[in-house]
């Protein structure tokens, strides 16, 4: 494990040492989609994100648990509790149950996970599997003198609450500016504060997600399920919870009050938070005609995008930028991504197949890559950079293509350097960062039977001298997006 791993903490807004509550047990808490929707880019990005802090994790031997809940109640999950509930509403369009829905948008959730080679998590519970301790807790904090009932529901006394703890410490905010800042809106006459939010909302008769309760027939409120299931699982003080930025403020808040309220805990050491994603610059959002699906962003199926990228380069694309930064799509970035994706995954490649051979070691050479190899832990450490990461690796990757160009002896390097190189691609590559080669579209190797034959034949053709037919082969390969390139070794190819 590393001397000193740094984590940036949205609770104390600063970069804090990480230092597991029970290691070498690690407990982390990320929310999960809710079913109702499409998995958006922002679900995508940040999963991606937490699948690399759980990798990481595990590849510096602690031993993680990972909970990632379902949301598939069919709550109502604005700020004031009201709205409709999107599932019930679903169902009734369909004419099926409310669970056909949520099962299909499940299913669709794990098929974009495992696509864009996200490991799974540990536990994936769902918040209809948990009724029962949710309503448990509902009671805990009415005992506890933090919720009140009025009409079948039960709301989190907000104001009370801020009388000895702060409420808005994660997001900064101060109960006054809340109350300021919080809309009168239709239905909030029950509530004592506008601030105050739905443990249990009391289920109007044509609200088909509906359980038995003290307090009549209802369901749990949105922010109550993650209490609840992260608790469970993690004990009722936990290392790690993670989600969009968007989630700080009510949700995670609102997260950190139900704990304390019922079991006088903070749950959680370190809050992360990847921020928002836009596109030409500008916020993405339905509203505006710029948000678009990740299957769209494979397909190139949207008005926006010149045309599709594969799930690794779409992953690859994501990890050039820190977590925490804003991250804009655009068809140039993309399309530079690409490219980069492909140049790093041929070095990988070429990594794999070279020799070592014994020789007369370059000092300048060997030190820069165990400096290089060396950085990447390092700027994972601080804060899981995966930009920096990358910066590394496309550094070794220029030494690696010298070894595998013959521009450089592979006998610069010492038999240990040569070793931490290979390893080094090889760890952070695929195991870390989680990127694998694109399936060859040609299907069980033909791709590369194909071109292998084009080549013998432009090889031949150039043996007789026809360089009429050697250069068509060259420049017909090269119009497709196939590069090949001559060496003393012998001719090899890349896509560009």
């Amino acid at each position: 494990m590393p001397s000193k791993l740094n984590i940036y903490n949205s609770l104390s807004r600063k970069k804090e040492e990480f230092q597991p509550l029970n290691p070498p047990f690690v407990g982390m808490y990320v929310c999960g989609p809710t079913v109702y929707s499409d998995a958006h880019l922002g679900n995508l990005r940040t999963f991606t994100s937490f699948d690399i802090v759980y990798r990481y994790l595990k590849y510096l031997g602690y031993k993680v648990r990972y909970v990632r809940n379902i949301t598939d109640v069919g709550h109502l999950v604005d700020d004031a509790d009201e709205g409709e509930d999107k599932i019930g509403k679903q169902a009734k369009l369909e004419k099926v149950e409310p669970m056909e829905i949520v099962q299909r948008y499940t299913n669709g959730f794990h098929d974009m996970m495992s696509q864009f080679n996200c490991l799974n998590p540990d536990i994936e519970p769902t918040a209809t599997g948990h009724i029962v301790e949710q309503i448990e807790t509902i009671q805990k904090i009415i005992d506890n003198g933090w919720a009140y009932e009025v009409n079948g529901s039960i709301y989190f006394d907000v104001k009370k609450y801020s009388e000895k703890h702060h409420y808005g410490k994660l997001s900064g905010r101060n109960i006054d500016e809340i109350l300021e800042g919080t809309r009168t809106l239709d239905g909030q006459d029950e509530k004592k504060n506008s601030v105050d939010f739905a443990l249990w909302k009391k289920a109007s008769p044509e609200h088909l997600m509906r359980w038995d309760s003290p307090w009549g027939v209802g369901f749990p409120g949105w922010h109550l399920e993650c209490s609840v299931m992260s608790t469970k699982y993690l004990g009722e003080t936990f290392d790690i919870h993670g989600g969009g930025l968007d989630l700080k403020f009510p949700h995670h808040e609102c997260e950190i009050a139900q704990s304390v309220g019922a079991d006088g805990n903070e749950p959680v050491k370190y809050w992360m938070h990847t921020n928002m994603l836009t596109v030409n610059g500008t916020k993405m959002s339905k509203s505006l005609g710029n948000s678009f699906l990740p299957h769209e962003l494979v397909n190139g199926d949207h008005p926006l995008l010149e045309k599709g990228y594969s799930p690794m380069t779409v992953r690859f694309f994501m990890l050039q930028s820190h977590y925490a930064s804003t991250l804009d799509f655009t068809n140039e970035a993309l399309s530079a991504a690409e490219k980069g994706y492909k140049r790093l995954m041929k070095a990988f490649k070429e990594v794999q197949s070279l020799e070592f051979g014994v020789g007369e070691v370059s000092n300048e050479i060997n030190d820069l890559i165990i400096k290089l190899c060396k950085k990447c832990t390092e700027d994972l450490n601080d804060d899981f950079n995966t930009a920096l990461v990358l910066a590394n690796l496309f550094e070794l990757s220029n030494k690696v293509n010298a070894f595998a160009n013959n521009q450089l002896p592979i006998s610069s390097v010492s038999r240990e350097t040569f070793d931490l190189l290979q390893k080094t691609f090889k760890d952070f590559i695929e195991d870390i960062l989680g990127l694998k080669a694109d399936e060859d579209k040609g299907g069980d190797g033909k791709l590369d039977a194909t071109l292998s034959l084009l080549i013998e034949l432009r090889k031949k053709a150039r043996e007789e001298k026809d360089f009429a037919t050697s250069d068509q082969i060259r420049d017909q390969l090269a119009t497709a997006g196939i590069l090949l390139k001559d060496s003393k070794e012998g001719t090899t190819w890349e896509i560009k």
